[in-house]
């Protein structure tokens, strides 16, 4: 198989396999300053045992987390030499901002946060609960800020020619705040908000359907539900705006997202469909001129197609792109739609009786994981060729000295230790579970 492809399938591989974790650890991590805050405000017992219980879960994830996403660091060096020499200045930039604005600030207070139960007054443990919460956060921010640069670049000039060349920064504000970074870190937030409410959503539902800590988990069950509903909603304002933006700046994504190739015509917003790259046609079910009505609020407005590029320079895998943004979609519709049905018993006073509802909120957990993914997938696939979007093509990018086998033993060996990570993390995620917020909150602090 050729060298690029699976350098690209590596690297897929594990960004993917990692992006499981943190979403989740920033999610649980809105959920356990809220029902720490609850306890500081209320002094009610049980917000003191959810915090408890949410910060072993929360501590597997951030460590699992951790050790998933170094190996990417390596993987840039060694898989794509090119592709870091070119982009070293603005990532160097962004990610030592990372290092002082995140992981200084989870560093600092981290230690607080998991063994200064009891030995620090309850104010000061909320302290670091909020400081380890938004240190993951601005994680996310300095992450999302050097992907977005690759998206949509900015501050910048380039340096040298050929296998030479490197972007530096020649203004570092615009470089953070490039076209693209706002819309898609809130959009990545929320997201992960998602992920960490569905996870206690699941968790507290599973117990309630088993009859099992009733009264606090209708508490930790609301609260999760307040921040889903209200989540899932935004999602809509926030999505919104980066297809905007993605109109303006990426129109080949676009155009490959809803399967449009007229150089400039109306385009139609599809429900779900099939793309047929060759005919060059999509068979669905669709709103004639909906995409057209939410770009410029015109059904006749002209969108740029993809015959409007050259065949090189747009996305080659049309319906893969198309599937995975209209799958994500099709998540966040269900989950408003859950949410919203969940409230409206919550308001009838049959929230919990409805057993056919907690039993989907048990399976639920994994529905944001997969919208993630998939809109990462939108994101990565519909930029290409591109690497660097209109600068550096994914093929220019890769080491030229690794071979293809190097890189299936690698993937090989990766592929082993993920998969008994992930094993790991299932056996003592369901440690902690089985072991309820009971048993948790009357033992010592175990991590794993």
């Amino acid at each position: 198989m050729d060298v690029e492809i699976l350098a690209r399938i590596q690297f897929a591989f594990t960004i993917a396999f990692h992006y499981i974790y943190p979403p989740l650890s920033i999610g649980i991590g809105l959920l356990m300053v809220i029902m720490e805050g609850l306890y500081l405000k209320t002094r009610k017992k049980e917000y003191e045992i959810l915090t408890r219980f949410w910060l072993k879960i929360f501590a597997i994830t951030f460590g699992i987390g951790v050790a998933t996403g170094i190996i990417m660091e390596f993987e840039f060096g060694t898989n794509w030499a090119i592709y870091s020499k070119y982009v070293g200045d603005i990532f160097g930039s962004a990610l030592a901002a990372e290092g002082l604005f995140a992981f200084g600030l989870e560093s600092t207070f981290l230690g607080i946060l998991l063994f200064g139960w009891n030995r620090v007054s309850p104010r000061v443990h909320f302290i670091s609960t909020v400081g380890v919460f938004l240190g993951s956060m601005f994680s996310a921010v300095w992450i999302v800020v050097a992907n977005s640069w690759q998206q949509t670049p900015a501050g910048y000039h380039i340096v040298g020619e050929g296998i030479h060349a490197r972007a530096e920064v020649t203004d570092f504000w615009a470089m953070v705040f490039n076209p693209s970074s706002l819309d898609r870190i809130i959009h990545v937030w929320q997201g992960a908000f998602l992920a960490g409410a569905f996870m206690v959503l699941s968790v507290h539902a599973y117990y309630l359907r088993k009859g099992r800590y009733t009264d606090i988990s209708k508490k930790a069950f609301k609260m999760a539900l307040v921040v889903a509903t209200v989540i899932s909603f935004s999602q809509l304002i926030s999505g919104h705006s980066s297809a905007d933006g993605v109109a303006k700046n990426q129109p080949a994504k676009l155009a490959a997202m809803e399967g449009h190739y007229e150089e400039s015509a109306p385009a139609d917003l599809y429900l779900l469909g099939w793309v047929d790259n060759e005919q060059q046609e999509v068979t669905g079910l669709g709103i004639p001129g909906g995409l057209s009505f939410l770009v410029h609020q015109d059904f006749a407005a002209p969108i740029i197609g993809l015959n409007a590029f050259p065949k090189e320079d747009r996305p080659s895998q049309v319906n893969a792109v198309f599937q995975f943004y209209h799958i994500m979609i099709a998540i966040g519709m269900f989950l408003i739609g859950l949410t919203i049905y969940a409230c409206f018993l919550w308001w009838k006073g049959k929230l919990f009786e409805t057993k056919w509802l907690l039993w989907i909120f048990s399976f639920s957990v994994i529905l944001p994981q997969i919208a993630n993914q998939v809109g990462w997938f939108t994101a990565e696939m519909g930029r290409q060729p591109w690497i660097v979007y209109g600068h550096l093509r994914t093929s220019q990018g890769f080491s030229q000295e690794v071979s293809a086998n190097q890189i299936v033993f690698s993937l090989v060996l990766f592929t082993i230790v993920y998969s008994l990570l992930f094993l790991l993390f299932l056996y003592s995620l369901n440690k902690k579970i089985k072991h309820g917020p009971y048993d948790e909150a009357q033992n010592a602090l175990d991590i794993i």
